[in-house]
């Protein structure tokens, strides 16, 4: 797992942004899995990508302050300081309540990272629980985005919030109203390839400029090579270098900031 990751960070990267380990994947491997995960994260660093780390967390304040450790800032004990993953952004399920948010943001917020709230997520089930009618007349999915603007602090320079919302691809028709509830949040968009979702659908998620929309592939670049033949190194680079053309395409179109 290590050297295939590795691998695909080096054929990747030059047309990426940023990387998006899905943690479950490495700790199904036990300790060697974390190792290896380690690995992946410092070599996206070399790369000069940032680290999104995807475990979708999310639970009481002392056991969310434990979660936020491990993916961003370590841990102080008696026996000195251990190291956490230190990663850029982390995936938080946010239906706990803002208790459970709290320790990621404080955590985040100490080391200069970002948190990414589940809103409307990609998988088919979302609309079993994210699209019910709440009492006031808004969905499950437009509460929690509310919860992301008022918990979101602006940048001083204009960019993007340091809580953003998992908006996925596969239902762009929520995109417009999710922009008008959060205008400044950054939008991670998984479900591009593999799920069904298309870049030319998201046009509203880079309202606030390009950084608003993180466009996530996963799938459709580690296995392009079965697709497009070839080299698998080769086809992952181009399939990412197709992916960033259409991406920047669409954010330049935005209508403003973009």
């Amino acid at each position: 797992m290590r050297a295939h990751c590795l691998a695909l960070i080096d054929a990747a990267a030059p047309a990426c942004v940023a990387v998006k380990p899905q943690l479950a994947r490495f700790e199904a491997l036990g300790a060697p899995g974390r190792a290896a995960l380690q690995a992946v994260v410092e070599h996206a660093r070399a790369a000069g990508l940032l680290v999104i780390a995807d475990g979708k967390r999310g639970d009481i304040d002392v056991t969310a302050q434990a979660y936020a450790a491990s993916l961003l800032g370590g841990l102080q004990t008696p026996y000195g300081h251990v190291a956490g993953l230190e990663a850029d952004m982390v995936t938080v399920n946010p239906l706990m309540g803002r208790d459970a948010i709290a320790p990621f943001l404080a955590a985040a917020r100490a080391h200069g990272a970002g948190v990414l709230l589940l809103v409307r997520t990609s998988n088919p089930g979302a609309a079993d629980v994210e699209e019910l009618v709440l009492e006031g007349g808004e969905t499950v999915w437009e509460r929690l985005a509310r919860l992301v603007a008022e918990l979101g602090e602006p940048d001083p320079g204009g960019g993007p919030a340091d809580v953003g919302a998992v908006i996925g691809a596969t239902a762009p028709g929520h995109l417009e109203r999710a922009r008008e509830l959060m205008p400044a949040a950054p939008f991670l968009l998984p479900g591009i390839g593999a799920q069904g979702g298309r870049v030319e659908d998201l046009l509203a998620a880079f309202a606030p400029g390009p950084a608003g929309g993180l466009v996530s592939a996963s799938r459709s670049i580690a296995s392009a090579h079965l697709v497009r033949g070839g080299d698998p190194a080769r086809a992952a680079r181009q399939e990412a270098q197709d992916l960033r053309e259409r991406a920047w395409q669409l954010a330049a179109g935005a209508p403003a900031g973009g």
